[in-house]
């Protein structure tokens, strides 16, 4: 082979390598911040499933007869407790919107809780921890497209494949999330 070729064979080999090096540094970033943002659904879950049992306490004072109320709650924020993968949290977190749903409707029929100066603050802590969910859930599916676009558009197709990146799950809100809880005051 002449220099002229092997130079050339060289060069081509040096860029192949910077751009494995550049794909693979870049799907790393954003499978990082995936995790991230995962992590922060997980910091929200954790602390609305803190505050839950407060809240119950404070609205079991008043509401002695709601114990399937309170039972439905309690079931729903083990399977948050237990949830593994973000479908799991996506299905656990549409339960506990629903027991929390059948909760506030209870509350509705005491209005001396709904005065009780440590529901209202609890409440108004629920209602942060909500908004903040809502924002880590918009962020996750933010990274989750950008990371599942870079795993699937070439040239990153290649490296990913070869180094093992996927693409990850969107946060998807569980079916009977958009279904109203139903509570029955008959009992």
């Amino acid at each position: 082979m002449n220099k002229k070729l092997k130079t050339t064979i060289a060069a081509v080999v040096v860029v192949l390598l910077l751009a494995g090096v550049f794909s693979y540094n870049s799907l790393v970033g954003k499978s990082q911040i995936v995790t991230e943002k995962a992590a922060s659904i997980d910091t929200q879950l954790q602390r609305r499933s803190d505050l839950i049992p407060n809240l119950v306490k404070s609205v079991k004072g008043y509401t002695k007869h709601e114990e399937a109320v309170f039972a439905r709650v309690d079931e729903a924020r083990e399977k948050l407790l237990q949830a593994k993968s973000m479908p799991e949290k996506a299905q656990a977190d549409g339960e506990i919107k629903q027991a929390l749903g059948s909760l506030l409707a209870v509350v509705e029929n005491y209005p001396q809780l709904k005065s009780d100066k440590l529901f209202t603050q609890l409440m108004d802590e629920l209602a942060g921890t909500e908004n903040r969910l809502a924002y880590a859930r918009d962020e996750y599916n933010k990274a989750a497209k950008i990371n599942n676009m870079s795993v699937q558009t070439f040239p990153n197709i290649i490296f990913a494949k070869i180094f093992g990146f996927k693409t990850v799950q969107y946060y998807q809100a569980d079916k009977q999330a958009a279904q109203t809880p139903q509570v029955d005051f008959s009992k």
